[in-house]
């Protein structure tokens, strides 16, 4: 199940920002919760959140950039 209330998004978009339908539905949830001016809206990614996620998810060279010594 959906976490997302889409009867009150669809009256949130079609009737309070008068938009079509198929306008509506070529929104993503944040770009709606953008134009209703929530203030739960994604906000820019910090350094320390950058940092974090470096550090979780460091990236591994590829095979093609291994350096490779000779014995």
């Amino acid at each position: 199940m959906s976490g997302l209330d889409w009867p009150a998004l669809m009256r949130a978009g079609m009737a309070g920002l008068k938009l079509l339908p198929r306008d509506f539905w070529q929104l993503t949830p944040a770009e709606l919760r953008l134009m209703l001016g929530e203030a739960a809206a994604p906000q820019p990614l910090s350094r320390h959140r950058l940092a974090a996620l470096m550090r979780d998810f460091p990236d591994a060279p590829s095979p093609a950039n291994k350096e490779t010594k000779d014995d």
